[in-house]
């Protein structure tokens, strides 16, 4: 029997846009362009604001596809810019929006605002877009696979940038590329939500059985995550640990330092992380002596502090070192995070990772 056929996708607007638009952390917009720089160096700025960042796209001649997602890095995700409208209440708005966004069949609508302190109503604003653009709307925001987007980003109450884009990476599903996720309230500490948002971003794929190791893990609440996962926890740190993280039967804490822990008992761990609120260099030398001292783990996710953006220069050094220790690193600033970054480094084999408790069952006797 033949497979059903799987719906087309709904075609893009006919007038595609000339610039990209990027929402951004607010102060992380010249990084951005730095890193536009180096990936899209035929595109130019364009408008800038706190929180957003524009850039033409070039060279002449030029159309980026739809699900168009380069690594910028700094940009929570990548809309194709239609420009901008104005008007004196939600339902013009609207109006102007879909006359601008032409008649195109969307399959979701994404509304967020470039500043929170904006006095407007995300979910009347969305309600208003596809009531104008006739769109019937399922509670959730996030998009599916593969969905033709309508954007509109609120730039005040009465102006907002309209855009458009396919729905392809994590980030780009989510509206404004800000991780939908809450931090609960039986949770320890952000470090928690940090780590889901990465663990989504990257398509991280956990197995119950796995060992990880974090390096400076109090309070708990990256190692929290990780044990509700069913993961073996341990976590590093000279500083107690949360009691209700402490007590789990999967969790173990080595109460010294990083540079402290003996190596040959790091050895056999599936991931090791580190969110460690020190300066990046230091973070870098931790890893350097686990990673270059032998230890293996399939994979690594460490935050990179940067106390102030012009340490940005030094992330290309930072990712050819994952590159020297054998990892493939990718990076990206967390929408959860501050002024810092997430790299998620695996090695080739990473995909098929065998619980430690698996390889322990299986080893060969010795003879």
């Amino acid at each position: 029997m033949p497979a059903p056929k799987l719906p087309l996708p709904s075609p893009p607007p006919f007038v595609r846009g000339g610039f990209i638009l990027c929402p951004c952390h607010p102060g992380a917009e010249a990084a951005l362009s730095a890193r536009q720089a180096v990936v899209l160096p035929a595109f130019s700025r364009g408008v800038w604001r706190r929180g957003v960042a524009t850039f033409r796209i070039g060279p002449e001649g030029f159309d980026p596809p739809d699900d168009f997602a380069p690594d910028l890095i700094f940009a929570h995700t990548v809309v194709r810019s239609l420009g901008q409208v104005s008007g004196g209440s939600v339902a013009d708005l609207a109006a102007k929006a879909r006359e601008v966004a032409g008649p195109v069949s969307w399959e979701a609508i994404h509304v967020w605002k470039r500043d929170e302190r904006i006095d407007v109503a995300v979910a009347d604003v969305r309600a208003a877009v596809a009531a104008a653009c006739g769109v019937t709307l399922s509670d959730d925001p996030v998009a599916r696979l593969g969905d033709l987007v309508l954007d509109c980003m609120l730039d005040s109450a009465d102006r907002w940038w309209v855009g458009w884009h396919r729905a392809a990476s994590p980030a780009s599903r989510w509206p404004g590329g800000v991780y939908p996720g809450q931090l609960p309230e039986d949770k320890v500490s952000r470090a928690w939500l940090k780590l889901d948002e990465a663990l989504a971003s990257f398509g991280v794929e956990l197995r119950r059985g796995q060992r990880a190791i974090e390096l400076g893990a109090a309070p708990g609440g990256a190692c929290q995550r990780l044990l509700e996962a069913g993961l073996d926890v341990v976590g590093v740190d000279a500083a107690v640990v949360d009691a209700t993280v402490a007590a789990h039967p999967r969790f173990e804490q080595w109460r010294m330092r990083a540079r402290e822990v003996p190596l040959r008992r790091m050895k056999g761990c599936d991931w090791l992380l580190t969110d460690m609120n020190i300066d990046p260099a230091s973070t870098m030398g931790a890893l350097e002596r686990v990673l270059g001292g032998g230890v293996r783990p399939a994979g690594v996710i460490a935050t990179l502090k940067l106390p102030d953006w012009s340490r940005v220069a030094d992330l290309p050094g930072w990712l050819d070192a994952f590159q020297a220790w054998g990892y493939e690193p990718r990076v990206r600033q967390l929408s959860t995070g501050g002024r810092e970054v997430c790299v998620v480094a695996t090695t080739r084999a990473s995909g098929r990772v065998t619980p430690l408790s698996r390889r322990r069952a299986t080893r060969r006797p010795e003879a």
